[in-house]
């Protein structure tokens, strides 16, 4: 679908009274994601007004993808949509350049050593352990009390106690390194922006990475020790008001997160102008020869990364189907109202040729003819032996019918798919559906790899890729800012290019990307009876 403009104000004579007037923003889906309109309201019309159209209001939290996977493919994607740096931090759905609206803001007068809350057009997204934003409990706002009241001690003890009690839990744990910090005096400061209000699951797992990075770092003996804002992203249109906040506070070094879609591409850019350093898939490039990130512009990245991690994944996954299910015959299932989806989409499709597979069908599940049953029973038909679901995450429930038809089918299709189908979502309601569906990610669990080992001990269970990722990422942030704790020295150093030794995630993944699959096991979500463990 072409790209269109929609301002919240119809102009094709019919009335909608639940949407409301916006700034310009452009849309690759059939309705707006800030007011839900739908591009036919868009369309001028001299006719009488017809009817009255309520518009819903659930496409405004329209899931942004978070980064996808990234330093290594993100900072290559640093969920994300997510991805962080090594990645997916965060990734969004939607990759078309947004036309620059401006935004009118009143610049308060800078408070070093404050609150990024403080004076902030959207105080109530951020938050340095003064108010809570995930998950709140009892011991938690304990802490977010005293932390405003700038008493230490109470936080730390509040916010150990939340710790001791959900030790799964990254909000708390942030917010007791960030009361420490403070409580030392003089921190350095950094930024993350998440998706909690769209995909909490996912907010969590990266949040994971950096409260782990940020951990060590200050039990290093370094010196100063680091404090981290957490900001709650929702996309669209707020990404550039949180971007211009968190630009206002002087102590934030720099930022991990964002995506790709329209509102991130803005923010991305209010960072550039104002000289504050960002990780994130638009503007990180990795040597993995060298083991070295760097920042570059915006204009310059192109997608280059996002597109050779895409690659590898789908070059991957042919070459792993093409020896599980040779001759190989594939449908491939996608969603053309992401940037993500169609770009795995045309990479896989490019790919199948090259292990001499043969492509039979390439189908859009937003068309409104879409079945899921109708198409796995005429892809059993055609001769299919693969599906390959190159789905973004907020078509997880697409993603579960077509396996529950499959399931069905007489002669079921291997299953396929990219990194966004890994989560919690997929193993919980798939059932028995979704046994032997093979994923390409960033990175998978090994027991016996030091960070797996490290994350059962921290988080008292299984981390995913994104947690990983995030966690590479935070540590290639922190070291520039630890060595040059201003913001042009944090930007000199990350243009320049951040030495990775050590890192989680193999750089070898754009070679190779590792490979899971869905089987019964003890290691997955809660209501599951199903885990992804790696594929050797």
């Amino acid at each position: 679908m072409s790209s269109w403009m929609c301002d919240g104000v119809p102009k094709d004579g019919n009335s909608y009274p639940n949407a409301s007037a916006h700034e310009p923003y452009e849309n690759t889906s059939p309705d707006c994601v800030v007011c839900g309109l739908p591009k036919e309201a868009m369309q001028p019309s001299t006719k009488v007004p017809r009817k009255t159209v309520y518009v819903g209001t659930d496409q405004k939290s329209q899931n942004p993808k978070w980064l996808i996977p990234a330093i290594v493919v993100g900072v290559a994607l640093l969920a994300a949509g997510g991805g962080f740096g090594i990645v997916r931090m965060l990734m969004s759905d939607r990759a078309s350049t947004p036309t620059e609206t401006p935004i009118e803001t009143t610049t308060p007068a800078p408070v070093v050593g404050g609150f990024a809350s403080e004076n902030a057009t959207n105080a109530q997204l951020l938050s340095q352990g003064e108010k809570i934003l995930l998950d709140p409990t009892s011991q938690k706002q304990a802490g977010a009390d005293a932390f405003a009241n700038k008493d230490w001690d109470s936080a730390i003890a509040s916010y150990q106690q939340a710790a001791d009690n959900n030790p799964n839990d990254p909000e708390g744990r942030i917010y007791l390194n960030n009361a420490q910090a403070r409580k030392a005096g003089n921190p350095i400061t950094i930024a993350v922006a998440v998706p909690i209000t769209p995909s909490p699951d996912s907010a969590k797992e990266v949040l994971r990475g950096v409260a782990r990075a940020q951990e060590e770092f200050n039990q290093s003996g370094s010196g100063r020790l680091l404090e981290v804002v957490i900001a709650n992203d929702a996309g669209a249109l707020q990404s550039a008001s949180l971007a211009q906040d968190i630009i206002n506070a002087p102590d934030v070094l720099g930022v991990l997160g964002h995506g790709i879609d329209p509102g991130s591409q803005q923010a991305l850019r209010k960072y550039q102008s104002a000289g504050l350093a960002v990780l994130s898939p638009l503007t990180i490039s990795v040597d993995s020869g060298q083991s070295t990130l760097k920042t570059i512009p915006i204009d310059q990245k192109a997608n280059e990364l996002f597109g050779s991690y895409l690659q590898a994944v789908s070059k991957t996954l042919t070459d792993y189907a093409n020896k599980n299910s040779s001759p190989l015959s594939v449908v491939v299932f996608y969603n053309s109202d992401s940037a993500y989806s169609e770009k795995l989409k045309e990479q896989f499709v490019k790919a199948v040729p090259q292990v001499r597979g043969k492509l039979i069908k390439e189908i859009d599940i937003i068309d409104s003819g879409f079945n899921a049953d109708t198409e796995i029973a005429n892809a059993e038909q055609s001769g299919a032996t693969v599906a390959f679901l190159a789905l973004s995450k907020n078509k997880v429930p697409v993603a579960i019918a077509i396996a529950t038809a499959n399931a069905s089918a007489t002669s079921p299709l291997a299953l396929l798919g990219g990194d966004e189908l890994y989560n919690a979502d997929i193993l919980v309601q798939g059932g028995d559906a979704i046994q032997g569906m093979t994923l390409a990610v960033p990175w998978s669990f090994q027991p016996g790899d030091p960070f797996a080992q490290d994350a059962i001990q921290s988080w008292k269970g299984r981390v995913s890729w994104r947690t990983a990722t995030a966690y590479d990422a935070t540590k290639a942030l922190v070291q520039a800012v630890s060595q040059d704790p201003n913001r042009a020295g944090v930007t000199r150093l990350l243009e320049a290019g951040m030495s990775l030794t050590g890192s989680t995630t193999n750089f070898n993944i754009f070679n190779e990307v590792p490979l899971v699959k869905a089987v019964p096991g003890s290691g997955g979500p809660p209501g599951s009876k199903y885990e992804f463990a790696s594929v050797r």
